[in-house]
């Protein structure tokens, strides 16, 4: 089915400016106990991280496993990654870095126990992301 052309532009739907946007989000990957993420985990949008009572690091995969996971990303591309804290007591969740992954403000600071973070990923260069705390 084609979109329709009016007045220049191309409109989804109706065109009603009041329509919900609607997205797709796979479902949510889960991570427990300190690891190293792998690509899908993170490129996957939502993080279930579930630590228990015990804090743990995840340190994130190479800029270049990234980039292979999104072989269509150019420079200035990005995702989100919402980690979301279900565990309980002490389990707070700290992402760390990996190769080519820069630290652009506040990124790698502790999620707390039953808290969520919104992380963005911005590809800087072949191989290169720098990552935002941005909630």
């Amino acid at each position: 089915m084609a979109l329709p052309n009016g007045a220049g532009g191309y409109q989804v739907g109706a065109g009603n400016r009041n329509e919900t946007t609607m997205g797709y989000s796979a479902a949510p990957q889960t991570a427990t106990s300190t690891a190293t993420l792998s690509a899908a985990q993170v490129v996957g949008g939502m993080l279930y991280a579930n630590p228990s009572t015990s804090a743990a690091t995840y340190t994130l995969p190479t800029a270049a496993l990234i980039d292979a996971a999104l072989p269509n990303a150019t420079v200035g591309s990005t995702f989100d990654l919402s980690v979301i804290n279900i565990g309980t007591s002490s389990g707070t969740v700290t992402l760390a870095t990996a190769t080519g992954i820069t630290d652009g403000g506040n990124a790698f600071v502790a999620v707390a126990v039953t808290s969520s973070a919104l992380f963005r990923f911005r590809k800087t260069a072949e191989g290169a992301y720098t990552v935002y705390k941005i909630a």
